[in-house]
C-alpha cells in the first residue's frame, strides 16, 4: 500500500508543477496549451489546434520555460504539436534578439518529475543558447531515469575515451568500461563493447545484458494452422518439470537448456529440432531477493506468450516479424524468493529461409533497462 500511495503522490505533483506553471501563463495561452492537449490520433482536434499552435508559436521567450513544463500529461501527438510551436516561438524570438533563461531551461531539465520529452527540449534549447554550460553539466545525467539524457550523458563520456585512444589505451578502456556501466540501451551497448574489443578489451555481453540463461524446455507440440497459439496446452495448466506428456510427434518431457549465446537465444531448433507448425516451452526460476516492481523484456519473431508466478503477462500472435533486444517491454511485480518464469514460443509453417528461426531473448531488468539478475 505504501508503494501505491507513493507512486499516486508522485503523479499528483507532477499535476500539480505542470498545472502551477500553466496557471503563470497568460489565461489566452493557457487555453491553448489546453487545446494542443486535446489533439489526438486520425487527426482528432486537429483542426482547433492549428489556431491554438498559431498563438503558442508567439509566446515570448521568458515564457518557454513554463510552455516546456505543460508539455507534462500529454500524449504523443499533443507532445508533438506543443514542441513544434515552442520551436517556432523560440526562432522567432531569437531573430529579435530576445534570450532564454539558461538557468530556469536547467531547472526544468533537472526535475525528473517531468516528461522525457520536455526535459530534452530544455536540454537541447540551452545547447543553443550556452552549449559550453550544457556540455559541462551532462556527466550529471548518466544514472538520469530518461534514456533520452542518460543517452547523451553516456555519449560524451565515449566521447571523452575516443580522444583518449590517440595518449594511453589503458586510459580509454577504463573510460569506455564507465560508459558501457551506464549505458542502457541495446545499440550504443553494442557500440562501447565493439569499440572495447579494437582496443582488446573483450566484452561479456551476455553479462552485460543480463539474459535469463538456464532453462528447462519441452516440445514441440502441435501447431498446425497456427492453431497451437490459442491451445492451452498442459504446461499453461500446471507445471510439472516430472510429467511426461503428449507432443506432436509422440511423447516429450522436460529437459535442461542453457544458452551459450551472448544476446541469450533460446533456440528450439537446435534444442528440439528444426519443425514448422510446433510449439515449444520453456520455463525459469527466477530469485530476487525483494518484493519488487520488475520488466520482463522480450525479443521474439514467432508468436509468444509470458507468464510470470501463473499469470499471464501478453502474448503476439504473428510470425517472423523483425526481432530485436527488448523489443517488447512488460511491467511486472516479483515476490520475494522464487518466481516461475514460462514462456510459449510458436512456429508456423513457413518454409522460407527468412522464416526458420524459432527462438527468443528474455531478460528481468528495472524500468531504466539496468538488468536485475536471478540471486540463485
Amino acid at each position: 500500500m505504501a508503494r501505491v500511495h507513493s507512486v499516486l503522490a508522485a503523479s499528483v505533483l507532477l499535476v500539480a508543477t505542470a498545472i502551477d506553471s500553466v496557471a503563470a501563463l497568460p489565461r489566452k495561452l493557457v487555453s491553448s496549451v489546453e487545446r494542443l492537449k486535446a489533439v489526438g490520433p486520425e487527426g482528432q482536434g486537429n483542426a482547433v489546434a492549428q489556431a491554438a499552435w498559431n498563438d503558442v508559436a508567439k509566446a515570448k521567450a521568458s515564457q518557454i520555460p513554463d510552455l516546456i513544463v505543460a508539455m507534462d500529461g500529454a500524449n504523443d501527438y499533443a507532445l508533438n504539436w506543443i514542441r513544434a510551436a515552442i520551436e517556432a516561438a523560440v526562432q522567432r524570438e531569437t531573430v529579435a534578439g530576445s534570450k532564454l533563461s539558461v538557468k530556469s531551461l536547467e531547472t526544468v531539465l533537472r526535475d525528473t518529475r517531468h516528461h522525457p520529452r520536455a526535459r530534452r527540449l530544455a536540454f537541447e534549447l540551452m545547447q543553443r543558447v550556452d552549449a559550453s554550460k550544457a556540455q559541462t553539466i551532462l556527466p550529471d545525467f548518466l544514472q538520469d531515469p530518461g534514456s533520452e539524457m542518460r543517452r547523451e550523458a553516456v555519449a560524451q563520456l565515449m566521447a571523452t575515451a575516443a580522444r583518449q585512444t590517440n595518449g594511453t589505451k589503458a586510459t580509454a578502456v577504463t573510460t569506455y568500461r564507465q560508459a558501457l556501466g551506464f549505458s542502457r540501451e541495446a545499440d550504443q551497448i553494442e557500440d562501447i563493447a565493439k569499440r572495447l574489443q579494437d582496443l582488446g578489451d573483450k566484452v561479456d555481453l551476455a553479462k552485460t545484458f543480463g539474459w535469463v540463461s538456464k532453462w528447462q524446455l519441452i516440445g514441440p507440440f502441435d501447431n498446425t494452422g497456427e492453431a497451437g497459439f490459442a491451445k492451452v496446452y498442459p504446461p499453461e495448466e500446471r507445471l510439472d518439470l516430472g510429467a511426461g506428456l503428449t507432443g506432436k510427434s509422440g511423447p516429450v518431457k522436460w529437459f535442461p537448456y542453457e544458452t551459450r549465446s551472448e544476446y541469450g537465444l533460446v533456440d528450439f531448433n537446435q534444442a528440439i529440432s528444426s519443425l514448422k507448425g510446433a510449439v515449444g516451452y520453456a520455463t525459469a526460476e527466477f530469485w530476487s531477493d525483494s518484493a519488487r516492481t520488475a520488466q520482463v523484456r522480450l525479443g521474439c519473431k514467432n508468436g509468444w506468450k509470458v507468464w510470470v508466478n501463473g499469470a499471464l503477462i501478453f502474448g503476439r500472435d504473428e510470425y517472423h516479424r523483425s526481432a530485436e533486444i527488448d523489443q517488447y517491454r512488460m511491467p511486472v511485480s516479483l515476490k520475494a524468493g522464487k518466481n516461475i518464469l514460462l514462456v510459449k514460443c510458436a512456429q508456423n509453417e513457413q518454409t522460407q529461409d527468412w522464416a526458420k528461426e524459432w527462438e527468443f531473448q528474455l531478460r528481468v531488468t528495472d524500468e531504466q533497462g539496468t538488468p536485475i539478475v536471478s540471486t540463485r
